[in-house]
């Protein structure tokens, strides 16, 4: 009633039909400050299902979530084999989307989400620098053999909504969300009306210039930040030789050998440096109330260097801007951003108040 403006036999009515249609359950009762209890409420998580897609620079993850957004199940396929052909990657998405929903009924599934490491524009092209793709038809090419209805968008843009919706960013009135990986994103999100999109801005954080004539980007710049704080660049500035064989596991190495190896620990130390520096750009452009630093790079190294990018973000920043903006690790584990392209059918539901057309 103090959300909508609506009155109390209004409220009452709608939540029945919520209940009557099985989206909605009763979960008990709390005393109230006077007055007849307050019946509390919560989404049935057997309503449907849904799928998150993420398209990775190290692997395709696909998941399949309740209608809460809680994991049911993962399946996960190396990527580099691809070689990023679209067509390759487009089949492992389907194997995946093919893995997750084994008997699932069709009825029961809300739609199919996808993140992409790049813009999505006209009708699902999607230009993505990192993958050298330029207008590839994704949408096209997964929608006949996907039985639901598909949604891609860009996956810093679907992560930021689940971190506001039910991750680090839950709360905040203007919150940043980082994605930190081989490539480096950020979306801005607001905490009202969060399912008509008010998540959907994107930016290319990670290739704003933070050292003039500096280290080659894979965009092709000098300099940027991406450069200095992706996970490859982290790894290559390190220089020394690792017992992993992949990117991933080779970041965990490199933090489990700065606790004894002084280089080990000054790379961490320079990277703290480069992403405080990256952070106070943020605060100091966009006033955030919160920035959170998700992706797995943040979730492998983010522990142990968080207090030194504070330090960095605080010396960087203005101090009137910094002193409102509290700096946090995502909350969402390791398949945040399938849980963020799980979102977009979630979003269509709540914006249109029905199931789509089959």
């Amino acid at each position: 009633m103090r959300a909508s403006g609506l009155s109390s036999a209004t409220v009452s009515n709608v939540i029945s039909d919520l209940i009557t249609d099985g989206m909605v359950a009763e979960a008990g009762s709390v005393d109230s400050d006077g007055g007849r209890p307050r019946t509390l409420l919560r989404v049935r998580p057997d309503y449907a299902q849904v799928v998150g897609v993420d398209v990775g620079e190290t692997h395709v993850q696909v998941g399949l979530f309740d209608c809460t957004l809680t994991t049911l199940t993962l399946a996960t396929y190396p990527i580099a084999e691809t070689g990023l052909d679209p067509e390759r990657v487009a089949g492992l998405v389907l194997d995946g989307i093919k893995a997750v929903t084994e008997g699932v009924d069709p009825a029961q599934l809300l739609g199919v989400g996808v993140g992409v490491p790049g813009a999505v524009q006209g009708d699902g092209l999607v230009y993505a620098p990192t993958f050298d793709w330029s207008a590839v038809p994704l949408e096209s090419m997964l929608r006949p053999h996907v039985a639901a209805p598909l949604y891609v968008d860009n996956c810093a843009r679907t992560l930021g909504q689940a971190e506001m919706w039910r991750g680090a960013g839950r709360g905040a009135d203007r919150a940043v969300v980082a994605l930190l990986g081989v490539g480096v994103g950020a979306a801005v999100g607001t905490g009202a009306d969060s399912f008509r999109g008010a998540t959907s801005t994107t930016s290319e954080w990670g290739h704003t210039v933070i050292q003039v004539g500096g280290e080659r980007c894979r965009c092709g710049s000098r300099g940027c930040l991406e450069a200095y704080i992706g996970a490859d660049a982290i790894l290559e500035r390190y220089g020394k030789k690792f017992d992993a064989d992949d990117t991933e596991s080779r970041l965990a190495e490199l933090v489990a050998k700065a606790a004894t190896m002084k280089d080990a620990q000054d790379t961490l130390d320079e990277t703290a440096e480069y992403l405080g520096i990256g952070v106070a750009n943020l605060i100091n452009l966009l006033s955030p109330d919160r920035v959170v630093l998700s992706g797995w790079v943040s979730a492998v190294v983010g522990p142990s260097i968080l207090p030194a990018v504070v330090d960095a973000a605080e010396r960087h920043a203005l101090p009137y801007l910094f002193s409102q903006a509290e700096i946090r690790l995502g909350q969402l584990g390791n398949a945040e951003v399938a849980l963020g392209a799980a979102t977009l059918p979630v979003v269509q539901l709540l914006a249109t108040g029905a199931r789509p057309a089959a």
